[in-house]
């Protein structure tokens, strides 16, 4: 376990935040997530890494959820504050050998985008693309930060993103290259229908990589 000083807390939304922290000598590979608490607390939730393996801090993106005990404490806390991390954890990482030589499709939903905003900020020599479902276009995060035409937002609620539906209907409507390398991190209702959709339009199961948010 270590102890990291919060540098600021971001606003995204009125939900959504991002806390970024000192680094310290915390190392990572893309993709991979921590748990984070505060200090002399015992409770602890687990986030993905949303910052850069090559970032001098340490970022993770947080929803804040109306039952939850974590994340309510967290977007309180302030910069100073210490915050205990533990981890790196998880294997949802990218084939170094795959990331000259492949076309990636990456597919979120929500804060599913955290750990795909890390791989295209620490590879931004990649061939991606991403696809990122939400309800409105204010949870879009951060979208200005992808180079244009590499970010496509769906909006199920508002006909203000690319596409109007769910992230599943464009896939529907536009089949993805058998060849693409997939990952796929968000909700899992999702990620069991694009799954099956992308292996109907012949992408077979080495090349798709699934990490569940609930």
């Amino acid at each position: 376990m270590r102890s990291h000083k919060v540098i600021e807390i971001r606003n995204l939304t009125s939900s959504t935040y991002v806390i970024r922290m000192e680094k310290n000598d915390f190392t990572f590979t893309t993709g991979q997530y921590i748990t984070l608490g505060f200090t002399g607390s015992i409770d602890r939730r687990e986030y993905s890494i949303y910052s850069s393996e090559n970032d001098d801090f340490l970022e993770v993106l947080i929803k804040e959820v109306e039952s939850g005990l974590v994340s309510k404490k967290l977007k309180r806390c302030k910069s100073g504050d210490y915050l205990d991390v533990d981890g790196p954890f998880g294997h949802f990482s990218l084939e170094e050998s795959e990331i000259d030589k492949k076309k990636f499709l990456f597919i979120a939903t929500g804060t599913g985008i955290s750990p795909i905003h890390s791989f295209a900020k620490t590879h931004p020599e990649m061939n991606y693309q991403i696809l990122h479902g939400v309800r409105i276009e204010e949870e879009a995060y951060e979208k200005q930060t992808y180079p244009n035409g590499k970010y496509i937002l769906c909006t199920s609620r508002e006909k203000t993103g690319d596409y109007h539906g769910r992230v599943t209907d464009y896939l529907l409507k536009n089949p993805i290259p058998s060849d693409t390398v997939c990952y796929l991190c968000g909700n899992c209702h999702m990620i069991y229908e694009a799954y099956d959709i992308l292996e109907k339009q012949g992408i077979t199961l080495g090349p798709i990589h699934t990490e569940v948010y609930f």
